[in-house]
């Protein structure tokens, strides 16, 4: 589960390079009328340390091991800032250490964002955007409207796997920091380093993240809801841990003789699809976005395309068609795993996912396919131990295996039943109480003013767009949807995948809607995402869940207003 794609490589001037000359500087001002010297805050901010007493959560304090002027290698520079690297010590001496980045621009809004990370974390995320930010807004959409920006690793460094490096799971506190306890470290250090540095606290603390990320986000919602004036959760994986053992089941089906497809062979199951399902939103527009109904509809062992079987004669393998194995391990992708008993935290199933007509990764010319593919099924069928060339989630069942719930990095991953585990079953609970984040009263979050925005693309096959569905089911069902709609929105995008799309890369200024929420009270009116990638330019509503976009029969197809939004 990964975040957004991340902008070009910057580089980075050390500030002490540059100490002398920046004494000389003049002051600012920051924060509307309080003003302070922004110079002189960037030198005093280098060694800085925050207490363990002022962390919420148990560590051994936080130093500022460096800070830095960024820069850009090519292209516009970014705004007037200065960057702070942290270091969060952990309470275990064996226990690695929290990463995180502060990046303070010069003249502030008086607003702070918490970037989310992706996948398993382990990496820095990018400080400059969000997930699906307005290509219209450049390459530093957050630091171009003031925003002060953090983010960390979540406590662990990954290797050459980055994302999908699960090997920190031998460690309880690695463990605990990245299923949420470091959202809590990291956000507190922040807050203290903000307030030194400007000399006045936030007047607003936003967090943004998709997969990961927007697990994350619904995270500090339910865990502290006292901390925060809104969250923005893309394609978020809540119930993380059930998703873990629905990666098992999909792995485990794609692994049988026969059963992983090509990526031509991709193509023509997503071609057939279209040719079942694209009409049905009332225009051809290579997106499915009647996704119910073609999730009723197609079946690829009696589709066609171009008049001709889908399945191959017999059900054998071969190219230009689906052999049986295939399709069975298709089916499994989009069915649902159900659990022998609750797990520990409650959950008792796993929904399948959007398969037909989405992105299982192809052969493409666009600069989005690697990342699409990547993402998907990737090149090579899964296996134990799972290279990388293997589908995403079969990597990540494979590390979470091996690393979180076994321990044993020599265990064969595709051996244990993610449906009736056995001896490590008990372990299995464990985790799923610690990475399941599946509190649906948010009445503390509410009460406090605090606002919620959630989208998801119906075409993503790493998180599964039917989980966010129920997770704002199950959100209405507790608290009821009057109370749910007076500060929370959901929705949905017809073509998405998770992160990237050739289809339709969707682009949605939710920063702005959030912040006008939060500040104005004023709740999101009719809102537009636009396509980047499929056909660049091209506009749709952005409609509620359960609703989706259906052309009106007459107008501009790359237009919004041509569509309205409608309910099956």
């Amino acid at each position: 589960m990964t975040t957004t794609i991340l902008p070009p490589l910057r580089r980075f001037i050390p500030l002490t390079a540059v100490a002398s000359a920046v004494l000389a500087l003049s002051a600012c001002g920051s924060g509307g009328s309080h003003s302070f010297n922004f110079d002189e805050a960037s030198l005093a901010l280098a060694k800085q340390q925050v207490a363990a007493s002022q962390i919420g959560l148990p560590t051994s304090g936080a130093t500022v091991t460096s800070t830095e002027t960024p820069t850009a290698a090519s292209g516009a520079q970014p705004p007037a800032s200065v960057r702070a690297n942290i270091s969060i010590a952990p309470v275990d001496p064996g226990a690695p250490a929290i990463k995180m980045g502060l990046l303070l621009p010069k003249e502030w809004n008086g607003k702070v964002v918490m970037v989310g990370g992706g996948g398993y974390n382990g990496v820095m995320p990018s400080l400059y955007t969000y997930p699906a930010a307005p290509a219209s807004q450049g390459a530093y959409p957050l630091l171009n409207q003031g925003y002060a920006v953090f983010g960390s690793d979540s406590g662990h460094q990954a290797g050459a796997a980055g994302s999908r490096d699960g090997s920190f799971g031998t460690n309880d506190e690695a463990v605990a920091n990245f299923s949420g306890a470091a959202l809590k470290k990291v956000s507190d250090v922040a807050d203290v380093l903000v307030t030194r540095f400007y000399g006045k606290k936030p007047d607003k603390r936003y967090f943004m993240g998709g997969s990961t990320g927007g697990r994350e986000a619904l995270a500090v919602a339910q865990k502290w809801p006292s901390d925060w004036d809104g969250v923005v959760a893309w394609y978020p994986a809540w119930n993380a841990a059930s998703l873990d053992l629905q990666f098992g089941r999909i792995s485990r089906a794609f692994a049988q003789p026969g059963a992983y497809p090509s990526l031509g062979q991709r193509k023509l199951l997503r071609q057939a699809a279209l040719e079942k399902c694209d009409a049905l939103d009332g225009v051809q527009d290579g997106v499915v976005s009647n996704v119910a109904a073609c999730n009723s509809q197609f079946d690829p062992a009696t589709a066609t395309l171009n008049g001709q079987p889908l399945r191959c004669a017999g059900g054998a393998s071969q190219e230009g068609c689906l052999s049986d194995a295939m399709i069975s391990a298709l089916k499994t992708y989009n069915s649902e795993i159900r659990f022998s008993a609750p797990l520990g935290s409650g959950e008792t199933q796993y929904p399948g996912f959007n398969v037909w007509g989405s992105e299982l990764g192809e052969e493409g010319s666009s600069p989005l396919q690697p990342t699409v593919n990547l993402l998907a099924m990737n090149t090579t069928a899964p296996a134990s131990p799972a290279p990388l060339t293997a589908p995403y989630w079969a990597v990540f069942w494979d590390q979470w295996v091996r690393y979180f719930v076994t321990r044993d990095a020599n265990f064969d991953a595709l051996s244990l039943d993610p449906q009736n585990p056995g001896a490590w079953t008990d372990r299995i609970n464990q985790l799923t109480k610690l990475q399941d984040i599946n509190s649906t009263d948010l009445s503390a979050f509410n009460k406090r003013g605090g606002k919620l925005l959630m989208a998801h693309g119906t075409a993503d096959v790493l998180v599964s767009t039917r989980a966010t569905a129920q997770y704002w089911q199950r959100l209405e069902q507790t608290m009821g949807a009057s109370a749910v709609k007076s500060f929370a929105r959901y929705y949905e995008v017809p073509g998405y995948g998770h992160a990237a799309s050739t289809a339709f890369n969707a682009n949605w200024d939710s920063l702005k809607a959030l912040d006008q929420w939060v500040t104005a009270g004023t709740a999101p009116g009719a809102q537009v995402v636009s396509d980047t990638a499929g056909v660049p330019g091209r506009t749709r509503p952005l409609c509620e869940y359960p609703t989706w976009p259906r052309y009106k029969g007459s107008g501009d197809v790359n237009l919004a207003d041509s569509y309205s939004c409608q309910a099956n």
